[in-house]
């Protein structure tokens, strides 16, 4: 199942399976293809493990895996823009440097928002269970 279609050329309607094929191939090239993701899928990790041992609520669990899919969302979309560059020759690639730029901030920003959003939700947590442990001394 042949996913890209060469440029200029209308493709006909593709069945929802051909769709999902294409974009589950993309996210594979989008994973595989950034080291980034190692990363991120290490704190998800920590994230995921913290959240359990904490004993988090349905919402706070809601709330995580937005964050976790925001990063993760932002980071393939950095990835997109990546591929992109990739196809131009090399000696033009230095004039997108400023969009590889703003989609490397992107992710950071999104990695920083959501660091403070998980501190928050799990650093209450850590606090609920230390006070509620030193009041039984």
């Amino acid at each position: 199942m042949k996913c890209d279609s060469p440029l200029g050329t209308r493709v006909g309607r593709r069945s929802w399976l051909h769709k999902f094929a294409c974009a589950f191939r993309g996210l594979k090239t989008g994973i595989r293809g950034h080291s980034s993701f190692a990363v991120h899928f290490f704190a998800a990790a920590i994230v995921v493990s913290l959240a359990m041992v904490l004993g988090c609520n349905l919402t706070e669990w809601a709330v995580l895996v937005g964050c976790v899919g925001a990063v993760m969302v932002s980071e393939l979309f950095n990835s997109a823009v990546e591929e992109m560059v990739r196809c131009h020759p090399e000696n033009e690639r230095q004039r997108y440097w400023p969009a590889l730029d703003v989609a490397a901030g992107a992710v950071l920003a999104a990695s920083f928002f959501v660091m403070v959003v998980g501190s928050l939700i799990l650093g209450n947590r850590v606090m609920a269970l230390w006070l509620a442990s030193s009041s039984y001394q």
